[in-house]
């Protein structure tokens, strides 16, 4: 089905040649947005003041079946409780989950909304089939995805068996 989809999106986005947005199915994608974050890092630094962490070096973040790593992630506390609201990455991050992954210059993950908006040079593959944009807003809760900016799809051809 995912395929399917994706050969449909493309065969629009190439007969325009440009597409300004488009929306994604991203199976794979989907989140039990309230399982145990899990964050390593090579240092870690901790603001009270303003209830952000730092961390930095090898960042890799996972949650459930999902991993996100980036050089550095700014962790946002919310201020009610001792509870993640959101997590910042920069750097150069990579989000992965299943056979699908997307790569961007920054990600932010709204834990509360299930979303993480990835911005900058946004590539996502799935198998062997890429997509690329400016901008991605993925909801972790549906599995779907938002491509804002310019469009790109690139789909690998199935082999026929070679029957007639």
């Amino acid at each position: 089905m995912l395929r399917s989809l994706i050969a449909a999106l493309a065969l629009s986005a190439l007969s325009t040649s440009v597409a300004a947005q488009a929306q994604v199915s991203f199976g794979g994608m989907q989140q039990d947005t309230s399982a145990p974050i899990e964050v390593s890092a090579d240092s870690l630094s901790v603001n009270q003041s303003d209830g952000t962490a730092l961390y930095t070096g090898n960042v890799v973040i996972g949650q459930g079946e999902m991993r996100l790593s980036a050089p550095r992630v700014l962790v946002v506390y919310a201020s009610s409780a001792n509870r993640i609201e959101r997590l910042e990455a920069t750097g150069g991050v990579t989000l992965v989950n299943g056979d699908e992954a997307a790569e961007a210059e920054s990600a932010d993950y709204n834990v509360n909304r299930g979303t993480v908006v990835m911005k900058g040079n946004v590539l996502v593959t799935q198998g062997q089939n890429a997509l690329t944009s400016n901008q991605m807003t993925v909801n972790l809760e549906t599995g779907t995805a938002q491509m804002d900016g310019r469009v790109r799809t690139v789909l690998q051809q199935q082999q026929d068996s070679g029957d007639p």
